[in-house]
């Protein structure tokens, strides 16, 4: 791929920060792709469920990927054609989906496979390691933020929204968890890049959050390349 002549946004940041939902709406804006880097692992967190897989066997898991198809269309997720865009999302898949993110030979067998979701005119990445590791080309970089509390805050909304009892202390303890395992996992570890800009979502909307990223591209057009945005 000619890196030059396509525009890379690459969006870090814990979980709950909002970097799922803007990515997607900036992607859209621009008409860029988009890669969720943490749906492939959602996706293979829940294949191992379904089929009764060891996921800390690294034979199992290699032997796993071979053979599972994933791809995307128009924002959903699908595992061997099949649409589980909402599958992915439940907790006990995201628990998994995080342990195995920390296997290093899975990790590098999808490493291409991200990659190549960067095309002409251009592409917005989200997830832990897109600005540190998987596109350290990027010509914008941006670690989203929040506070444990208002990453809890939401969470419980959505899972309230849904019809599920959760409490939000034990929802609090469960990220500070997840983030401690993201951050200090030994390969590809959450982090900001030293060329990202750090942008804290506690106060700020989704609209809000967006136009503060459009501004931040609008103004750090690389190559000749200056993507142009209707807000």
């Amino acid at each position: 791929m000619n890196n030059e002549k396509i525009y890379i946004i690459a969006i870090d940041g814990p979980a709950g920060s909002g970097k799922g939902t803007v990515a997607k709406e900036i992607s859209k804006k621009l008409h860029y792709h988009y890669l969720d880097s943490g749906a492939i692992y959602r996706i293979i967190a829940l294949a191992c469920l379904k089929q009764d897989i060891n996921f800390k066997d690294n034979q199992e898991l290699i032997k796993l990927l071979q053979k599972t198809y994933i791809s995307f269309k128009q924002g959903d997720s699908f595992l061997d054609k099949q649409n589980v865009s909402n599958e992915i999302r439940d907790e006990q898949v995201g628990k998994v989906a995080s342990q195995i993110a920390q296997n290093i030979n899975l990790r590098n067998s999808i490493l291409n496979y991200q990659r190549n979701f960067a095309k002409f005119p251009g592409l917005v990445a989200e997830g832990r390691d897109m600005a540190t590791v998987v596109f350290p080309q990027a010509h914008l970089k941006i670690y989203l933020d929040a506070s444990v509390a208002e990453r809890a805050k939401r969470r419980y909304k959505q899972l309230i929204l849904k019809g599920i009892n959760v409490n939000i202390g034990t929802l609090a303890s469960e990220i500070i968890a997840r983030d401690k395992q993201d951050m200090e996992r030994e390969h590809s570890p959450l982090a900001v890049d030293k060329d990202s800009i750090v942008l804290n979502t506690d106060n700020l909307s989704i609209e809000q959050t967006v136009n503060k990223i459009l501004d931040y591209i609008n103004t750090t057009g690389a190559d000749g390349t200056k993507p142009s945005a209707k807000k």
